[in-house]
């Protein structure tokens, strides 16, 4: 029996706020379980203004984001309303460690979610941080299915702050999903997606609907003054410092974010605490998160504008725009200023900039190996291959099998994809990066790369020109099941004999999500210590719809059994596995 003190025992409200304290303190230290039940289905919304069927969670987009802290169970309970459409989710930045079968990855670790079934997703938040979920089925993404997740720490982090807030940034098409995967999968002629026509700041854009070819007929499609495309406002105390969970869900664009006339303090990239930094513009790539301290401590009699615009690609698209609000100014109070000047989309030298700050906190270093086992090189190339423009990884463009690469490895089923591995590399003696190439070799194929379990890998992304003159085009590249130690960014070609002598191995950042810059290479370094299938690839979604990624396997047999719920197609159909 616990004895209180006397002053407790002779104050009944105290014992009662003293217990209370107690058992706040007992459940913040012990992980625990947050269940979720969402239903994801179509509706009509209107996020630019524009009115479209848009993916929905719980009636939702973007959907909930979900709150955990370090090691708690999140157990998501689904259900695929869509009515005409398969699902799946991915818990993006989650390493799935034991449970590599709800990583969510269509064809790769699970069948899809057949329209009305239910699926329930289980896994640990292992690590704090900042990370995201959406689709992985087709180019469902970009319909609306995605959210952010927020995990606390339970232990004292580097920085302080007053309050924080969570801010996804997408872009907005008005084509749907369909019209650009049969665009993109046309021979003659080849429908490129072109330029979205919104960016949204959680969920709000403002399309211009003079721009249709009837306004005055279309009111009903697109009108301005449509609640859900209401400004996206962040109110904030004067005085007081913000941090602000930031993640970029694009299908397409690279962006630069901008609070006018705030500077905002990195503090936090992928899920790791990074050497504090401060930018007025921070560049983002679609998969990647950051945390950035913003301390609202200018003029408080005035609103202030914050803007999101697309760099990297010849921006045609207007700016994303949002309300820095103190308070107790009106929310709907417009800045009186214009909404500042973004950088200049084709100028790579401030995004490489911000690429080589991107460091590990001081006192959050974890050293990579200093040698690798492997070294597998990676050439980012466009091709046609029968006529089909496609984009390809060493000349072999990706086609997912049927049968989940999980399943078929682990039950032995040698004829679900092909099993002659992809090349390590490509001809780099011959091998111009800086021209168009004919790549008269490219082929399809879903061969995967065997790694072996608990070795050190470097992965070296090499960019090159598309089939445009004079054009590369910045990719980010994402990796399931794992993050990497980030090594180094180099201009040109990689030479994989001087060039590994200058990486850091010092204090590398460690993400999951990272670009190879224009006519550039960028190298990483993981260690193969989490069985499973694991997905990476170019996160913009018509790329990665177009061939350009990769499979890893490692440790697959020292998986105990898989889950029978994320069988059911391609070669599973005629296995009998216990439920």
């Amino acid at each position: 029996m616990v004895k209180l003190p006397l002053s407790l025992r002779m104050a009944p409200t105290l014992v009662f706020l003293y217990l209370f304290l107690c058992l706040a303190s007992l459940s913040s230290s012990e992980a625990r379980i947050r269940h979720y039940e969402w239903e994801v289905k179509y509706e009509f919304k209107s996020p630019d203004c524009f009115k479209k069927l848009v993916i929905t969670i719980n009636g939702r987009s973007p959907g909930p984001t979900i709150q955990a802290q370090e090691g708690d169970t999140i157990i998501v309970e689904l259900k695929n309303s869509l009515l005409t459409e398969n699902l799946a989710i991915h818990w993006h930045g989650i390493r799935q460690l034991g449970t590599p079968w709800f990583d969510g990855t269509e064809g790769v670790t699970q069948c899809p979610i057949l329209p009305g079934d239910k699926f329930k997703y289980q896994f640990v938040v292992d690590r704090p941080g900042t990370y995201l979920y959406h689709s992985h089925y087709g180019m469902q993404r970009e319909a609306g299915l995605y959210g952010m997740i927020k995990v606390s720490p339970r232990d004292p982090e580097p920085f302080t702050y007053d309050y924080e807030r969570t801010i996804l940034l997408n872009d907005w098409f008005h084509k749907s999903s369909y019209e650009q995967a049969t665009g993109l999968s046309s021979k003659d002629p080849f429908v490129w997606v072109g330029e979205p026509q919104s960016l949204l700041i959680n969920g709000r854009g403002r399309f211009n609907c003079s721009k249709l070819a009837t306004p005055s007929l279309d009111a009903g499609v697109c009108n301005t003054s449509n609640p859900d495309c209401s400004l996206y406002v962040q109110t904030v105390i004067p005085g007081k410092t913000y941090r602000l969970r930031i993640g970029s869900l694009t299908a397409l664009s690279a962006l630069s974010f901008q609070i006018e006339g705030h500077n905002m303090t990195v503090v936090e990239a992928d899920g790791h605490y990074v050497e504090p930094f401060v930018v007025q513009n921070l560049f983002l790539y679609s998969g990647e998160t950051y945390s950035v301290l913003v301390k609202a401590d200018r003029d408080p009699s005035r609103n202030y504008w914050i803007t999101s615009n697309v760099v990297g690609r010849n921006r045609t698209t207007p700016p994303g725009l949002g309300v820095f609000n103190y308070y107790p100014n009106h929310p709907r109070r417009s800045p009186p200023s214009t909404p500042p000047s973004p950088p200049a989309w084709d100028d790579v030298k401030p995004r490489v900039v911000q690429s080589l700050a991107i460091k590990s906190h001081p006192a959050h270093i974890i050293k990579p190996p200093s040698t690798s086992d492997r070294v597998i090189v990676l050439l980012n190339t466009q091709n046609k291959i029968d006529g089909y423009v496609r984009w390809s990884v060493n000349n072999v463009s990706f086609t997912l099998p049927h049968t989940p690469y999980l399943v078929a490895l682990k039950h032995n089923i040698t004829d679900a994809f092909d099993q002659t591995p992809p090349p390590d590399g490509y001809d780099f003696a011959g091998y111009d990066i800086s021209i168009v190439q004919n790549n008269t070799n490219a082929t399809s194929g879903n061969g995967i790369y065997r790694l072996k379990f608990n070795t050190t890998v470097d992965i070296i992304l090499q960019n090159a020109n598309t089939m445009n003159k004079n054009n590369s085009e910045t990719h980010p590249w994402h990796l399931h099941g794992h993050d990497f130690w980030v090594m180094g960014y180099g201009e040109g070609k990689f030479d994989v004999k001087s060039d590994p002598k200058k990486y850091n191995l010092v204090n590398p950042i460690m993400k999951n999500t990272v670009p190879v810059h224009t006519y550039g290479w960028t190298a990483l370094r993981f260690r193969t210590d989490n069985p499973g299938v694991w997905a990476f690839h170019c996160h913009i979604e018509a790329h990665f719809f177009m061939g350009m990624g990769v499979f890893f396997e490692e440790g697959i047999e020292r998986l105990g059994e898989i889950p029978s719920s994320i069988m059911g197609c391609g070669k599973t159909k005629g296995l009998h596995f216990k439920p």
